[in-house]
């Protein structure tokens, strides 16, 4: 059966994505954000995923305000990098498995959570940016990719509670899944960062701290962190850190193998937790 061996945490700054595609990755400002994702990638080289479920926001490049669902699956054979107003980053093309993705959103549904099933769509920052970090310039991204995106730009935004069960409920329909796989789950966005308004430029570190401390042992703590809590402790994007508990909740005993702090990376709070699931 598939079987989910590692899961991680990352930022997906828009940013991150423009220092690798424009060589500006170990300048004086990158260099030491970089580095710190230098261990992370010799590690997921040696788990080798066949599969990474990578759950992120779209930024209005797939989808547009005029319907807005809170969770979609991609269910396609692939996906195009979008083209966010600068033209798509020159990344490699996001092969996804049909097959096992079709499989999930049926498991999914039958656990009664209402996923929108997308058979097209392109990806954006939000997912390439995550794969950037762990596997750097390749030609070919090295695994499949099914994309989980998540309602985190309008409101009302699901809660940490139903994300860290939708993760649960993600395990499940994995494992249920009759081929050999190894599967990572990617959950993504944030740390603590505020685009707009009179906070622009907020960094809470010590909440991204108390987030990241937490999310091994105590994630019933975070899926406890209501809206109101996000918005002014981490800012009005911080909700974003919801997409981690997807992950979290998808893994059932896991150990911290890395960790990488590290701001400001374009006034945000950049964040990388790596995790591999206990040997039974």
């Amino acid at each position: 059966m598939a079987k989910i061996v590692a899961g991680v945490g990352t930022s997906h700054v828009p940013t991150i994505g423009a220092a690798s595609d424009n060589g500006k990755d170990r300048n004086d400002y990158f260099k030491p954000l970089f580095d710190g994702y230098d261990p992370a990638r010799k590690w997921i080289k040696k788990i080798k995923p066949d599969v990474v479920i990578l759950v992120y926001n779209d930024h209005a490049s797939a989808f547009s305000v005029e319907l807005i669902n809170t969770f979609v699956l991609g269910v396609a054979d692939g996906y195009a990098p979008a083209d966010e107003g600068y033209g798509p980053r020159k990344v490699p093309y996001v092969h996804g498995h049909a097959d096992f993705s079709s499989h999930i959103s049926e498991s999914l549904i039958f656990d009664e959570f209402d996923i929108a099933i997308a058979n097209e769509m392109n990806v954006d920052h939000g997912l390439t940016v995550p794969l950037t970090v762990m596997y750097g310039k390749p030609t070919e991204w090295p695994c499949k990719v099914i994309p989980l995106c998540v309602n985190v730009i309008k409101y009302p935004q699901p809660t940490g509670n139903r994300c860290f069960n939708l993760g649960k409920a993600l395990k499940k329909a994995v494992e249920s899944y009759p081929e050999d796989l190894k599967v990572a789950i990617f959950g993504t966005g944030g740390m603590s960062h505020q685009l707009q308004g009179e906070r622009a430029g907020l960094i809470n570190s010590e909440f991204d701290q108390m987030f990241l401390d937490n999310l091994q042992s105590k994630p019933e703590i975070l899926s406890g962190i209501g809206h109101t809590e996000y918005l002014r402790e981490a800012g009005s994007e911080g909700i974003e850190l919801i997409m981690w508990l997807i992950m979290r909740g998808a893994l059932e005993d896991p150990v911290e193998v890395y960790r990488h702090y590290h701001k400001p990376v374009s006034n945000t709070g950049a964040g990388l937790i790596c995790f591999e699931e206990r040997a039974s």
